[in-house]
């Protein structure tokens, strides 16, 4: 589906305004996490302390992009999708670069919110048999033990697919509730470092459902649009460090 795009206003949000205001999936999640922090950050402007990139992390992300892409190139299956005995190709389309992209990704201008909603993702594959699109995110680690979703803090890992999948819905686009996580745990007991990484790669099915997002959203702008500062969230490590640290200043 081709549209032309209106362009939002980035930065702190201003109720007054009528204008389209860009938020990205992360944030949405921030949200969800704590109420104050978020608004703290969108209404007033004053964000988390910026944390430290995860090099190894990005390094892996953009080689299995470039190994991907390679198999997209040629118009047959990565060896990961047939081993999980997928009819499916990696994705082809002329946007992806931009939906990849940090700073754009794919895109939903929500008129009814004013809302300018994006996310990156880092691949899409295509079934052959349905045309749905299957929603990929990779995940780089290094731990003992087996590999899953089933840790409370992975709950974001899941509603990142299901925006990713909500995003690509609503660009026209049919898009199966199944997505993968291509999990690459790095080896830790070797003898030797031999100057290289090693992998063991789990190919992790995640049936996702995205019928949260249009509540979060009108709970999201409601609480953007009031005056008042939501108070401490008691499960949120920044609240707790705030309140513990008032009784010194």
């Amino acid at each position: 589906m081709l549209y032309l795009l209106e362009v939002p206003y980035v930065g702190k949000y201003i109720p007054e305004k009528n204008d389209l205001y860009k938020l990205s999936r992360s944030k949405v999640d921030n949200f969800l996490n704590c109420q104050r922090c978020f608004y703290l950050d969108r209404r007033m402007g004053i964000g988390h302390p910026q944390g430290f990139p995860f090099n190894l992390n990005s390094a892996v992300d953009n080689l299995l992009k470039n190994e991907f892409d390679y198999y997209r190139n040629i118009k047959k299956p990565h060896p990961y999708i047939e081993r999980l005995g997928l009819n499916a190709v990696p994705f082809e389309h002329e946007n992806l670069d931009n939906w990849r992209n940090n700073f754009s990704g794919v895109v939903y201008q929500h008129e009814r919110h004013k809302l300018h909603l994006f996310g990156a993702v880092d691949d899409i594959w295509i079934d052959l048999d349905s045309k749905e699109l299957i929603v990929v995110d990779y995940k780089a680690t290094s731990k003992n033990g087996e590999i899953n979703l089933d840790a409370d803090w992975q709950i974001g890992y899941k509603r990142q697919m299901e925006f990713y999948q909500y995003l690509l819905r609503n660009n026209g686009f049919n898009v199966s509730n199944t997505g993968y996580f291509v999990y690459c745990n790095g080896r830790r007991k070797k003898q030797m470092f031999d100057e290289k990484l090693e992998f063991d790669i789990s190919l992790l099915d995640y049936t996702g459902d995205d019928s949260w997002i249009e509540k979060t959203l009108s709970e999201l702008i409601c609480l953007l649009r009031q005056e008042n500062i939501p108070s401490h969230n008691q499960n949120c490590d920044y609240c707790r460090y705030q309140i513990e640290t008032a009784n010194y200043s």
